[in-house]
């Protein structure tokens, strides 16, 4: 960034000559270098997974969490600052409960996601503002089946099949990108998210994480949820025997 310094990074107003934010480039920093989300959209819905950091031995296991119900039909997974996306999944949860006040009727998922991006995006807008430094992945199962978001610290907002965000993001897409996953219950979703994440992990540089998995599907009565314990642990397995059978070969 050969314009740092000039003063084009000092407000969010500001473009540089050659069109850019540099604020937003930056918040976009703080997202990869978070912990890797994933997101799929398998044929009977959607499955959520993160890659929860853990900065210290002593912390409680669960706590902080990273993926959040916003609604009884749609969930929110972020990565970036923690404390940024608190805010994020606050307004969502006020939009969807706005929502369904008015018009008696829970909120859908591409409005949701509207919603919330426009929410992103006007902290863009102001001098007196800083953009959101995280990115977040919403998904929910509506009238219209299973939905998949990606709200990016611009304020972006693109309906996709597959996403990830944070570190691991490139190889994470790589590997989602050669699963079939019109094909995919949830079921087998939640194996295959565990993988790539067990995969993308890099053990000599990162610290110990945890595995947060979340789905709404019709195994969950299309209720955002997340996996049952026991799942989880056969995710984990799997992915671990899958990681060990790299490792071999």
């Amino acid at each position: 960034m050969s314009s740092i310094g000039t003063g084009y990074d000092l407000s969010v107003t500001t473009f540089s000559p050659d069109g850019r934010v540099f604020q937003v480039e930056y918040a976009t920093k703080a997202v990869d270098n978070s912990g890797t989300v994933v997101g799929i959209k398998c044929k009977d819905g959607i499955v959520l997974g993160v890659e929860k950091l853990v900065t210290s031995k002593m912390m409680l296991e669960g706590s902080n969490q990273r993926i959040h119900s916003v609604h009884r039909h749609s969930g929110l997974s972020v990565a970036g600052l923690a404390a940024d996306g608190r805010q994020i999944v606050s307004r969502a949860k006020s939009e969807a409960a706005s929502y369904e006040k008015v018009y008696g009727e829970p909120i859908s998922v591409k409005e949701l996601a509207d919603r919330v991006a426009s929410y992103v995006h006007l902290c863009t807008l102001y001098w007196w503002l800083r953009p959101f430094g995280c990115g977040v992945i919403l998904g929910g199962y509506d009238r219209d089946g299973p939905q998949l978001y990606m709200i990016e610290p611009s304020g972006v907002s693109y309906k996709y099949f597959g996403a990830a965000l944070g570190k691991g993001r490139q190889a994470a897409k790589t590997e989602i990108e050669k699963l079939k996953l019109s094909e995919l219950t949830c079921r087998e979703g939640i194996v295959e998210v565990a993988k790539i994440i067990y995969g993308v992990h890099d053990e000599a540089k990162d610290k110990a994480f945890e595995l947060e998995l979340s789905w709404v599907c019709d195994e969950s009565n299309r209720q955002h949820q997340k996996v049952p314990n026991d799942l989880l642990e056969q995710a984990k397995a799997a992915a671990q025997a899958a990681l060990e059978e790299m490792d071999a070969d």
